[in-house]
């Protein structure tokens, strides 16, 4: 049996907050390993890179999630009690909620719902000097996944809701006033979530039938309603992941602004669209890794994995790994037209199978999405992006963003008559 390699610090946290995104494929390359020894939050933590690691880390009888995402993400990006904390049968028991709510026509119904609030921004930025394309994205995403999940948001309570998701999302990988912030965002969302599910049990409000709310609302498990607080976090893990899509939407105009020959191409070729899209997914992850704990003691590669050690794989690295991605730093569209679409190799947002793994079972609508986004950008609208703001993207932020958020200026509707993904 082989020792794994080390880390020299005594404890690596305020090295990982200084490297971002690089903390662990940095070290796999010095170490020359797939596999090295941490301390983060004065806790052992076995950190791994690569499709082989992301193979064992997603095998059941190995990891569990129970009890690995730290506590300061719990009390600002995932909640107490969600799915992302549940293992076993417990957490295939609660996906299953979720995957109910995908049937093709619930999601073609929230594809409708956000091409409406596109081309209704669209026609509202006419009328304003600039607008940050980040912002203006978040609030046309909120408005549509609160409409398809039947959540009662009135005109007035958009941009509050619209700042509270955004706040969960930006305070996740932050310190300080970003995490506080965060904080406070989340347990106003929470408050105001169990209240909408409260409202449906007693009769109040009539969500539409096979909607998130009536759905989350009514589920149960081992014959018991779900508790208020806890539908509540399931709620918001509904509405939060598609408002961070915001963010995959402003590195795609990022990418488009960098390379501006795709403006035709996308515009003119629409089976160029989903590639591009995967493209800004893999080299755009939200957050570098990924939390588990080891199930049972076992050995890899000549290595002892020991029971209860905290586990971290590496989804920035993976999605980036020259021994699976040529040129793995630039962006490249067209690699994605002959992928092939390994479950391990690229995990922006979780891997394994969808249905028996941690795989987020949003991924599919997520891609949807972000190409309406795309469709958007390039067909239905001509826009200027100034040349005084600030593109540059810090590796060490995290979730990562431009610094300007993206903001465009004299924006002109295209005029088309096709609707729809058109």
């Amino acid at each position: 049996m082989s020792d794994i390699p080390r880390d020299r610090s005594l404890d690596s946290t305020l090295a990982l907050l200084r490297e971002g995104y690089g903390f662990i494929p940095d070290r796999c390359r010095r170490y020359r390993s797939d596999l090295f020894e941490t301390r983060l939050l004065l806790q052992r933590t076995l950190c791994l890179s690569g499709e082989s690691a992301a193979r064992l880390f997603y095998d059941p009888a190995l990891f569990t999630r129970t009890n690995a995402a730290p506590r300061l993400l719990q009390k600002t990006l995932f909640g107490v009690g969600g799915v992302q904390g549940l293992d076993g049968k417990a957490h295939r028991l609660r996906k299953q909620m979720f995957m109910d709510l995908m049937t093709p026509e619930r999601m073609r119904e929230l594809l409708r719902l956000n091409e409406a609030h596109w081309r209704e921004a669209i026609e509202t930025w006419t009328l304003r000097p600039q607008v940050v394309l980040l912002h203006e994205v978040q609030t046309i995403l909120c408005r549509s996944i609160c409409a398809w999940a039947g959540v009662l948001l009135m005109r007035d309570e958009v941009e509050r809701c619209r700042a509270w998701l955004a706040a969960m999302i930006d305070g996740a990988g932050g310190a300080g006033l970003r995490h506080w912030r965060a904080r406070r965002a989340r347990a106003a969302a929470e408050r105001w979530c169990a209240e909408q599910v409260r409202a449906v049990r007693e009769g109040r409000l009539v969500p539409a039938p096979g909607s998130a709310l009536q759905v989350i609302a009514e589920h149960r498990e081992h014959e018991r309603l779900l508790d208020p607080a806890v539908a509540a976090v399931e709620l918001l893990n509904v509405l939060r992941p598609a408002v961070a899509i915001a963010r995959f939407v402003i590195f795609a105009a990022l990418e488009l602004h960098r390379q501006p020959q795709w403006y035709a191409r996308l515009a003119e070729r629409d089976e160029l669209i989903e590639p591009f899209a995967q493209e800004v997914r893999r080299l755009y992850a939200f957050f570098p890794f990924v939390a588990a704990r080891v199930r049972e003691g076992f050995h890899w590669r000549g290595h002892y994995f020991e029971e209860g050690t905290r586990v971290l794989l590496d989804l920035f690295g993976t999605n980036r790994d020259p021994r699976t991605w040529e040129r793995p730093d630039d962006f490249l569209p067209e690699r994605f037209q002959h992928w092939d679409g390994s479950a391990f190799n690229f995990i922006t947002q979780g891997g394994g199978e969808h249905r028996r793994d941690h795989r987020c079972p949003g991924e599919w609508i997520t891609i949807e999405l972000l190409k309406l986004a795309l469709r958007a950008l390039t067909r239905w609208m001509r826009y200027e992006v100034p040349d005084t703001q600030d593109l540059s993207v810090s590796p060490v932020r995290m979730p990562a963003l431009p610094r300007s958020r993206f903001v465009i200026r004299n924006v002109r509707p295209v005029a088309v008559t096709a609707r729809f993904g058109s």
